[in-house]
């Protein structure tokens, strides 16, 4: 039991101080040990996800630290709650349609492994790249939508992807992408936890495991909250690029073993 912790604790430190969630990395490393079924994981890994964000908004909002912008801000949080209803659905019509469970990791794998090596490419290129400046919002709702529903469908809480798109389509700099990313995650995640309760669609799991990993998500947040705050750009992406290699190894190799 004290594996669902320290993946979910250590996820989530390294989570905080990118903007990226941890369930990217709890839920392929999940993935990896069988520790559960397939919908378990994801279960699971969004519940962390979500205690995490949660705890890291809440600090946000009570410190008095303004990182959303009005005009962008709203429609991005608007937009992450449908996308995340929708990716909960499209979760589930996989999971329906697939001939077994294996298969949907299969395609979570792949999905992030592209996802993730998109990612880093564009991280190692970025200053090369000339960013965007949205102020539709329209077009905000419309990009957090696709963040949302990736965010729910992956069981990832966003992951790397939403810094990335946050960078190129809004021009934010590091931390406050990370900062804005915590909030997408945290509204799209919870729209898709109250979907799975009104629905009765909660999978079978073990109770110990999801109390360690909720208490490994809020401490993971406190801690890695602290690190953030001692940390400048410079060695966040310098974190964020090391960690995008080891989540494509960890993908490929969970798709290898579930295709085999």
């Amino acid at each position: 039991m004290i594996v669902f912790f320290l993946v979910a604790f250590l996820a989530s430190v390294v989570g905080a101080i990118c903007g990226i969630g941890g369930g990217v990395i709890i839920k392929p490393v999940l993935d990896l040990f069988h520790l559960e079924t397939v919908a378990a994981i994801q279960f699971l890994s969004g519940c962390t996800v979500l205690s995490m964000s949660a705890y890291s908004v809440g600090r946000s909002r009570l410190a008095g630290e303004k990182q959303l912008e009005a005009s962008t801000g709203g429609p991005l949080i608007a937009g992450a709650v449908i996308g995340g209803l929708a990716g909960n659905r499209l979760f589930s019509l996989v999971k329906a349609a697939a001939a077994r469970p294996q298969t949907v990791s299969a395609v979570q794998a792949a999905c992030l492994a592209l996802v993730t090596l998109g990612t880093l490419l564009y991280t190692i290129w970025k200053a090369k790249i000339h960013t965007k400046h949205v102020k539709s919002p329209a077009a905000s709702a419309l990009i957090g939508l696709a963040l949302g529903l990736m965010s729910s469908f992956l069981g990832i809480g966003g992951g790397p992807i939403n810094l990335v798109v946050l960078f190129y389509f809004f021009s934010m700099e590091t931390k406050k992408a990370a900062a804005n990313s915590l909030y997408i995650i945290f509204f799209s995640q919870l729209a898709s936890f109250l979907v799975t309760l009104l629905t009765r669609a909660v999978p079978v799991f073990q109770w110990p495991a999801l109390a360690l990993m909720i208490a490994g998500g809020i401490g993971g947040g406190i801690v890695g909250r602290m690190c953030n705050k001692r940390m400048d750009d410079r060695a966040v992406d310098k974190l964020f690029l090391g960690l995008m290699a080891v989540i494509i190894c960890v993908s490929l190799y969970n798709l290898w073993q579930y295709t085999a």
